[in-house]
Order: structure tokens, then C-alpha cells, then sequence
């Protein structure tokens, strides 16, 4: 053999590796610690990856936690990072995967993921939550309602079922449903607490694009009204 030859097989086999993310260096960096929390561990439908969220205290608050995904020897990690650890849901067939994650008192956003060659990454270069409140303050019966604190989009559970439970024959693997919630610092003095209450929309995974069912009108038409009064 050739050293020519020779030098371009070993070329050859070197990009390989470097291509290959099951070789890649992978995992959480030191003083990350994985949460032995059961409720912070999730495994697709399909048994192949498992979702594993290490966190490191820095101390003085400096709390950061990071979603590593496991498929055999590969792992991915989810990003960004948080200041909390996160629940997570999966479609049934495991091939899109949202993030509820809190980001402080009353707070929550979505983050989407989507696999693509074998591992999940970020389905859009915005948030979930991020997109459906884009979509809200996007439509004229909402009146550009501000909110202040508790802004929190949450994701509806029955997207292993494509919300049967709702009454609905959605294609599986479809839609998610998001309820908006958030409240005001203004409002009239016989009211303790006002904002938005349960705002749904539904999200079209093939089309990326928003909208809101008839089913969801009455309750949405309520949830912008919402408020306690003292």
C-alpha cells in the first residue's frame, strides 16, 4: 500500500470520527451534579433516550441546571440553561419533545425540540412560549392586553394522546395545546388580582403555525376578563 493511499485512509477514518456525535466528547462539565430527583427523569416512549438534568451550586443563589440527553453512548445536551430543573413531555412517537421550564415564581416557559439524526435539537431560534405569545398580542380581540408578573405559558397534558380527553380526533403527533396566564400591577381598587387566566391556542408541529380552535372561544373570551375581587 501506498503512503499516499495509506495518508488518505487514516484522512478518511479521522473526519469520520470527528463527524460521528456517538464518539463526540459529550456530557456535563465539571461541578455539575446529576439530580438523583425521579420526578426530574424522563425516557421517550420508545425506550431510546433518556433525559437526565445535573445541576451545580454555585453558592450566593448562583444555581444553574443543564438537560443532558442520553441515547446509549451520545448525549446531547438540551439548551439553554436554567435556573431550575424542568418537566418535560414527549408526542408518542418520540420524535418531538417540549420543556416546561420555571423561571421563577409563577413563571414558566416552553421550550420545542425535534430530533433530528438521532438526537434532539432546538425546533425554532425562539422559544415555544415565546411564539405563542407572539400569536396572542398578534390578534385584535385580545387588545393588547399588558401583563406584569406570573407570565407563564403552560403546556396542556394529553400530548401522548393527542388530547383525547379533550373530546377531539386530532392526527396523532400533531398539535400541542398552550394555556397563557399572567397578571397585572394595575387595576381598579375592589380588585386583588387581574390579568389573563387560561388563554389556549394549539400549535401545528407540521406547519408551525398557531391557531385557536372554536372549542377553546368561550374560555378564552373569559380568561381575558379574568380577576378576583377583594
Amino acid at each position: 500500500m501506498s503512503a499516499f493511499r495509506r495518508l488518505a485512509q487514516w484522512l478518511a477514518l479521522v473526519l469520520t470520527l470527528a463527524a460521528s456525535p456517538a464518539l463526540a466528547a459529550s456530557g456535563p462539565p465539571p461541578g455539575f451534579v446529576l439530580s438523583d430527583d425521579a420526578e426530574l427523569a424522563f425516557t421517550s416512549p420508545d425506550g431510546a433516550i433518556r433525559l437526565e438534568q445535573y445541576m451545580r451550586d454555585g453558592g450566593a443563589w448562583d444555581v444553574k441546571w443543564q438537560v443532558w440527553a442520553r441515547r446509549g453512548g451520545q448525549m446531547t445536551e438540551l439548551k439553554p440553561e436554567q435556573g431550575y430543573g424542568a418537566g418535560f413531555r414527549f408526542t408518542s412517537d418520540s420524535q418531538w419533545l417540549v420543556r416546561m421550564q420555571k423561571t421563577g415564581s409563577g413563571a414558566q416557559d416552553l421550550f420545542l425540540y425535534h430530533v433530528e439524526n438521532g438526537a434532539f435539537v432546538s425546533a425554532a431560534k425562539q422559544s415555544l412560549s415565546d411564539l405563542a405569545w407572539a400569536y396572542f398580542h398578534s390578534r385584535p380581540d385580545t387588545n393588547n392586553m399588558k401583563l406584569d408578573y406570573h407570565i407563564s405559558a403552560n403546556l396542556v397534558k394529553g400530548t401522548e394522546e393527542a388530547y383525547r380527553w379533550l373530546g377531539v380526533h386530532w392526527p396523532d403527533n400533531r398539535y400541542l395545546v398552550i394555556s397563557l396566564s399572567g397578571e397585572m400591577d394595575k387595576h381598579p381598587k375592589n380588585v386583588a388580582v387581574k390579568g389573563l387566566a387560561d388563554w389556549k391556542c394549539r400549535y401545528d408541529l407540521t406547519t408551525g403555525k398557531f391557531d385557536v380552535p372554536k372549542m377553546f372561544a368561550k374560555g378564552n373570551a373569559e380568561a381575558l376578563r379574568w380577576e378576583i375581587k377583594r
